[in-house]
């Protein structure tokens, strides 16, 4: 029980959970500090520089309203407002200083701090003097006084000075109310922080910890494991991502599968045959040179037949892993639709099969990979073979269309289904439609079409009408 609870209570230091709730405490305590450190200790500095930029603004609207009929009226506006005592004096006058109505106090309390401030003003030779003087005497504690002087007027006849004393007062009263207070707002600020960043980290750290555990389901092999995001856009798409990988790995699964069992057999299927007619030709055949004729010529039929499977695995492979790179250059289609056409003679000699092409009267000028776009027209004139009509007809027809070049391979066939018919790009995919003539072909001639067009980057795709026919399709570029 106790370990487990030490386990329940274990934080990692590397999860994002604890660095969220570390960082967001953290960041609470560095706020609060400064505010510890600008309400406290700073509080008399910055008590003290504010009187000082006060006592100079008062000083310059004083010197800006001096000689002007309202002058009188100002100085006793700003010493009562800001609680200053404020005189004005020459040699030998006191041109203004605050009446007993005014409840300033009486001149003579302020004359030492008069008397040093006027020496400082005299010794620099400056235009204004400031000091902070401490106030002695019993009763007063820590009181300070703030003493400025500056000249209103300066002639080598005359000289009129301005006094301006402001007392400050200590704040170690309204430091000690500051801390209680600010005690409390700690406590109650850090609980907040410390429950909000427990929240939000659980908040955020939830999808991923959910999305790490699909994703491990996903690496144990269990394909299409659905990841859910959570209420954060990065996560959000993170999780899509992961759903269209998901995805695309049951369908790799699915077709690894189908490829093997079609693989086996395919191959099956031949050695099959070959091993039958072999041991034939041993037992029944060996003496009959006519049986031993017919028994062989399966045997290289099937031969050639696992021979084409490997070499159309092989092509496929390479076409998807883009280890043969393409060697593009300038050729006429129309041309290379002609020598497939006759390297399939013996389908109309021997079978009577026609095809029919149609090329414009201009040469069909395309910039590609001359013998893999050859290999794209063989694969779809057999297919046209293998699914044309009863008519044994298949029509080959090229167009020029702007900067495209289009070839059009029709059958007048059963067609394809609308539920099938993005399927057949497909390795090993095989329509519903019966063949009209019985072919052993690998069942990956649609899918090296796919992969020969994009890598060149054009079109191709299949328009077909059941109990009409299909018509193929690749679209290229011209020539450069």
């Amino acid at each position: 029980m106790k370990a487990r609870l030490l386990r329940k209570i274990h934080f990692d230091k590397n999860s994002i959970n604890y660095k969220l709730w570390a960082y967001f405490v953290l960041f609470a305590a560095l706020l609060l500090s400064l505010l510890w450190l600008l309400q406290i200790f700073f509080l008399n500095t910055y008590y003290q520089e504010m009187k000082i930029t006060e006592t100079n603004r008062i000083a310059t609207v004083i010197a800006e309203k001096y000689g002007t009929e309202d002058f009188v009226d100002t100085i006793r506006s700003l010493s009562i407002s800001n609680d200053m005592y404020i005189q004005i004096e020459t040699d030998d006058a006191i041109l203004f200083s605050p009446g007993n109505e005014s409840g300033r106090m009486p001149i003579y309390m302020y004359l030492p701090e008069m008397s040093t401030v006027r020496k400082l003003l005299f010794q620099d030779n400056q235009q204004s003097a400031s000091v902070i003087i401490p106030e002695k005497g019993p009763g007063n504690g820590d009181r300070k006084t703030l003493a400025y002087a500056s000249f209103l007027e300066r002639t080598a006849d005359s000289k009129v000075i301005l006094y301006i004393f402001s007392p400050l007062f200590p704040v170690d009263s309204t430091v000690g109310i500051l801390r209680n207070q600010l005690i409390y707002v700690t406590i109650i600020s850090l609980s907040i922080a410390f429950s909000l960043s427990i929240y939000l980290s659980n908040r955020i750290s939830k999808p991923i910890r959910s999305i790490t555990k699909s994703a491990e389901r996903l690496a144990a092999g269990e394909y299409g494991v659905p990841f859910e995001g959570g209420h954060y856009t990065e996560i959000i798409q993170l999780s899509e991502t992961l759903n269209m990988t998901s995805a695309e790995l049951k369908k790799t699964d699915e077709l690894r599968k189908d490829l093997i069992a079609n693989v086996s057999h395919d191959l099956r299927t031949p050695l099959t045959m070959v091993k039958s007619y072999a041991e034939m030709i041993r037992d029944l055949s060996g003496d009959n040179p006519e049986k031993r004729r017919a028994h062989l010529e399966v045997i290289i039929e099937e031969a050639d037949r696992l021979n084409l499977l490997v070499s159309d695995l092989l092509d496929l492979s390479q076409l998807q892993t883009n280890v043969t790179p393409l060697e593009k250059s300038d050729f006429d289609l129309a041309e290379a639709a002609q020598s497939i056409i006759n390297s399939l003679g013996v389908y109309e000699s021997r079978d009577g099969y026609k095809f029919n092409l149609e090329v414009p009267a201009e040469p069909a000028m395309v910039n590609a990979d001359e013998n893999k776009i050859k290999r794209v027209l063989a694969n779809l004139l057999n297919n046209g073979v293998k699914y044309c009509g009863a008519d044994k007809e298949v029509d080959i027809r090229i167009t020029s269309q702007g900067n495209t070049v289009r070839c059009e391979v029709s059958d007048h066939g059963m067609g394809i289904s609308p539920e099938e018919i993005n399927q057949i790009w497909e390795r090993y995919y095989k329509t519903s439609t019966h063949h009209v003539r019985a072919t052993r072909g690998t069942g990956l001639g649609l899918s090296i079409v796919k992969e020969i067009m994009q890598l060149h980057g054009g079109r191709y795709g299949v328009e077909s009408k059941e109990g009409e026919g299909s018509t193929f399709y690749v679209e290229l570029d011209r020539e450069r």
